[in-house]
This record gives C-alpha cells, sequence and structure tokens, in this order.
C-alpha cells in the first residue's frame, strides 16, 4: 500500500464520539475507527455494562496510544443529551467526527399505533442527532481546518428512502427526517470546517434486526430481499464510515449515501 493511500485513510490522532455504540452498526464503526487508528473513541449507550464490555473489547486490540472510551448515556431526554456532551466535553477538548447512530424502532399497525411510541422514536432518531450535535458544535469546529474539516456522519435508513412493507410509521419517517436534517445541516456549517452526510443502512447485523434474523428460515427471507443477495457484515460499514471519515471524504457534504446492497437503488 502507498503512502498516499495510507494517508487518505488514516484516522491518527482523530478523537470520534459514537452514539449506540455498545452494539450492532455503533459498534461495526467504533472498531472500524479503532482499527484506522483514531487515538480517542468514545462510546455511550443507555446500558452500561454491555458499553463497557464493548469498550473493554476494542481497548484490547487498539495499539498504543489508542483508548476506548464508555460514557454511558440516554439520549432519549434533553437531560440525557446535556449531560452526555457535557461529559465528553470533560473528557476531551475537540472532536473531530461524531457519529449519530443511536436509534429506537417501534412497529404497530395503521390505527393502533400509540403516540408514545411514535414520541419515543422520533426523540431517539431525530431530536437528540439535532441536540447532540448542537451540544457539540463548537468541539467540532475547533476540530476542523479547510484541509482537514469536523465530520458528522448521522444513520439513517433504506427506509427512509422507500415505502416499505413493515408498519413501522414512525421509524421510516424519522430516518427521512434525518436525511434531510443532514442536508440543511450540511448547508449551515458548510462554510464552518465541518462535513455533514448521512448513510442509509440496509439489514446489518443488529439488535434491531434481532427478530428479522431469528433463524435460518428468516435470514434466508431477508437475504433473498437484498438485490444482492445478503446481509450487510462490518468490513461493510467500517469501510464506507473510515471514508466519510478520514481525507479521502472531506470533499463530501450533505449527502446520503445507502448502504443496504442494492435496496432502494436498485430495486
Amino acid at each position: 500500500m502507498t503512502d498516499r493511500i495510507q494517508d487518505l485513510f488514516n484516522l491518527s490522532g482523530k478523537t470520534a464520539v459514537v452514539t449506540g455504540g455498545s452494539r450492532g452498526i455503533g459498534e461495526m464503526i467504533a472498531e472500524g475507527y479503532v482499527d484506522a487508528g483514531a487515538s480517542t473513541i468514545i462510546i455511550t449507550a443507555r446500558k452500561a455494562e454491555a458499553l463497557q464490555t464493548t469498550a473493554d473489547r476494542l481497548n484490547e486490540k487498539a495499539a498504543d496510544g489508542q483508548t476506548v472510551v464508555a460514557i454511558p448515556g440516554d439520549l432519549s431526554t434533553p437531560e440525557g443529551i446535556t449531560a452526555f456532551a457535557d461529559a465528553v466535553k470533560a473528557q476531551v477538548d475537540a472532536v473531530d467526527i461524531l457519529v449519530n447512530n443511536a436509534g429506537a424502532a417501534w412497529g404497530a399497525p395503521l390505527g393502533e399505533y400509540p403516540v408514545d411510541g411514535w414520541d419515543k422514536v422520533m426523540n431517539v432518531n431525530v431530536r437528540s442527532i439535532y441536540f447532540l450535535t448542537e451540544a457539540l458544535i463548537d468541539h467540532l469546529r475547533g476540530a476542523g481546518t479547510a484541509e482537514d474539516p469536523a465530520r458528522v456522519i448521522n444513520v439513517g435508513s433504506v427506509d427512509g428512502l422507500r415505502a416499505c412493507d413493515v408498519e413501522h410509521y414512525a421509524y421510516s419517517t424519522s430516518k427521512a427526517a434525518v436525511h434531510h436534517l443532514t442536508r440543511q445541516l450540511a448547508k449551515r456549517l458548510r462554510n464552518e470546517n465541518v462535513r455533514v452526510n448521512a448513510i442509509a443502512p440496509g439489514p446489518f447485523e443488529s439488535n434491531m434486526m434481532a427478530f428479522a434474523l431469528r433463524d435460518d428460515e428468516a435470514r434466508s427471507l431477508v437475504e433473498s430481499s437484498v438485490p444482492v443477495g445478503r446481509i450487510g457484515n462490518p468490513d461493510d460499514m467500517a469501510g464506507l464510515t473510515i471514508y466519510l471519515s478520514s481525507k479521502a471524504g472531506a470533499y463530501l457534504t450533505g449527502v446520503t449515501i445507502p448502504v443496504g446492497g442494492g435496496i432502494a437503488t436498485a430495486d
């Protein structure tokens, strides 16, 4: 590998914050950042024990000078967002990369969808992204330069790009909102050395997908619905987010990139 390629995708010295980082897509992203050389990776989730277990595992593979920090937090409330942001600011002086991955889902038929379910999904999936980004914006501005901007990566979904068969009305609506919020923030911050992009995952191994991957038959059904014939793996997720976080992706802002094996783009 040439020095140029290493330079393009190297995250050495970077500080990253990954919400929903204890498992699933968030864990895949955090591990990718460890592999790409980020110096500090802060992960958060509600369940402290599971979060610490993930941090311990990633610290075992981290090189000298790298550390993964577990900060439990509940981003479903304004108080939880403020408390987590304050803890991050007490830990680091700048944030190079913010990955807004924490998410919630709720399914119910039309006519039976509960208001509290709708509010829970919207609060976690949309409100927390805006207000956590707002709370950390000075740390992002402080990290970014014209040559090497800070990055915000919002995790949407292919279900925010299409009308799907599953009746998770708030979830798909919230992810479409995430994609538009990404464009809005990117436009506002385009001259402040902060790039804002979104990814739209299809099926990956995650707690949210566990019900659909519960056995071989169910997994086969999901795989058959993906144009390329398989679910996503950790390399698929790490590769895209490292690209968006590195020098290689510095010229992108305001885009939503589907990573769903052709779902919503090749159907």
